[in-house]
């Protein structure tokens, strides 16, 4: 290893602690000459906002008004100099909103907007997050670079939106970083205003069907174009994305009936009602590993759920599917209707399934029997979330029958949320019988109830301690779904009380085991 790569691994290992990584360097750069170089360069690898930067200019030329920074005379190109002497040690530019930090004035992004050299400004950037007020939003073109990979536009300053008067600056972004291979748009379509998504995406589409070898993509509502130019990518591993409202018309859908999305690891789909989820996997032949569905206004009915399910199962490859979140954000119906277990049946072609979650609105009905055709279905499970938010009622028909059951069939299981009917275990004091012959699940550590009730702590926390001796943590009746419940104090207390005592039997049968095994060794001793 010669001496400068010996220099540089001294270096890296200072970047590593960032408790007092700017500290350090700062004072190696003023050390001697040979540290200056590798020391700046790391210093300013990664930048949190332009003021750094400008405050590293003459003091003369800047100053903070009421957390603002302005300039106080125009640039010199001294000061051009200084500036570029940091500005090409950058790789990484975070431009994020945050209501307290120093605001660059306008007056400075006009003058950023026009150096008397060539741009981009930081020639070496990579990564770069715009999260700037929309005067300053013209100025990510002296940013971007042709080594860009990373981009990320946020649209969180109240005043700016993916709007039509953006258009003709998103259009030309992907010509100047055309490297691009992980893109993000966040803005208030995502909130879930059907219209303002739609209306909005446009913009966002237009500069993503310009990009041919992105990996991953995150934003909100696109285009059907959009989605054909995405679908075609050999390279891309990650899509989120929110579909549109608008119908995908019959030409568009004779060029999408093909296996599409060839190298997909990850699909994260958000709309606003079913139909365009139901029109996306009617069209699509995809195999990702993980698929998560969020319906932002809700379902507005439970009879087309099994006809949705079975629309998802036909799209995807059954062997290729391990992981498969559906949330429901706001039913949108009364809170009298419930889901059954007819909606479960076309996702138990998913032999693989190591992640279920199903976290909706009204109450899921599930059974014994449900839970059993779900463990001969995923043999692999190892976490799985079926919870209601408002299922406070009594029709739960799970019991610790069927709970033993699923564990008996999943030994990979390590977390669970779903609802029981308790009564069962129920009891002021501990069984004197061995629960189900000893059978004791050595993978559960994590379990979480929901809205089961409860009248006594004691028999349910022996029972779990029992069957499930490697549990964490047990949980009931949490604050977020349920505080405003009536009964909320009542039930989460209880629940609460389990928590401890399951721990409090841990303790107690560790105890027991370390005490069986001096017995044993002081057998052997005597022998």
């Amino acid at each position: 290893m010669s001496i400068s790569e010996l220099r540089w691994k001294i270096f890296e290992l200072i970047w590593a602690s960032e408790s007092m990584r700017k500290k350090t360097l700062l004072a190696l750069a003023l050390t001697c000459k040979s540290f200056t170089g590798p020391a700046l360069d790391l210093l300013w690898r990664e930048l949190d906002g332009l003021d750094p930067l400008i405050r590293c200019l003459p003091p003369s030329l800047w100053k903070i008004d009421k957390q603002e920074l302005k300039f106080q005379r125009v640039m010199t190109l001294d000061d051009w100099s200084i500036f570029r002497k940091y500005s090409c040690r950058v790789s990484s530019l975070e431009m994020t909103y945050a209501p307290r930090a120093i605001r660059v004035g306008t007056d400075i992004w006009g003058a950023l907007d026009c150096p008397p050299f060539p741009l981009p400004l930081l020639p070496n950037l990579t990564t770069l997050r715009w999260d700037a007020p929309d005067e300053a939003f013209p100025c990510i073109r002296s940013f971007v670079t042709q080594t860009l990979t990373t981009l990320i536009i946020s649209t969180y300053y109240t005043t700016f939106s993916f709007g039509p008067c953006v258009q003709p600056i998103l259009s030309c972004i992907p010509a100047l970083c055309p490297s691009v291979s992980h893109v993000e748009f966040h803005g208030d379509e995502e909130s879930g205003d059907e219209e303002s998504g739609d209306a909005e995406s446009g913009d966002a589409s237009i500069a993503l069907q310009s990009w041919s070898h992105l990996i991953s993509v995150r934003t909100g509502s696109v285009s059907n174009a959009a989605i054909l130019h995405l679908s075609n990518l050999p390279s891309l591993r990650k899509l989120y994305v929110g579909l549109c409202s608008t119908p995908i018309d019959a030409d568009a859908q004779n060029l999408l009936r093909h296996p599409a999305f060839p190298a997909l690891h990850t699909l994260d789909v958000r709309c606003n009602t079913l139909a365009p989820l139901d029109t996306f996997f009617d069209t699509f032949s995809l195999a990702p590993k993980i698929l998560c569905i969020r319906v932002i206004d809700g379902w507005h009915s439970t009879e087309h759920l099994p006809a949705s399910m079975s629309r998802i199962s036909n799209a995807c490859a059954h062997s290729a599917l391990e992981h498969l979140e559906i949330v429901d954000d706001e039913f949108g119906i009364n809170f009298d209707a419930s889901i059954g277990a007819a909606v479960f049946q076309p996702i138990y072609a998913f032999r693989n399934l190591r992640i279920f979650h199903f976290e909706v609105e009204p109450d899921v009905l599930l059974h014994d029997g449900t839970l059993m055709q779900m463990a001969e279905a995923w043999p692999l499970l190892e976490d799985l979330a079926i919870l209601g938010a408002l299922s406070t009622s009594s029709h739960q028909h799970v019991t610790p029958n069927g709970l033993v059951s699923l564990l008996q069939r999943c030994p990979r299981l390590s977390s669970i949320r779903i609802s029981m009917d308790w009564s069962a275990v129920d009891r002021p004091d501990v069984s004197p019988n061995i629960p189900y012959g000893g059978f004791a699940h050595k993978a559960l550590t994590c379990a979480d109830f929901g809205s089961s009730k409860i009248r006594q702590a004691v028999g349910v926390a022996a029972f779990m301690s029992a069957i499930a001796p490697k549990l964490r943590t047990i949980t009931g009746w949490d604050s977020e779904s349920h505080y405003e419940h009536d009964d909320y104090k009542i039930y989460s207390s209880r629940w609460k009380a389990v928590d401890d005592l399951v721990k409090a039997f841990s303790m107690v049968r560790a105890q027991e085991r370390r005490m069986m095994l001096g017995a044993i060794r002081r057998g052997f001793v005597r022998r």
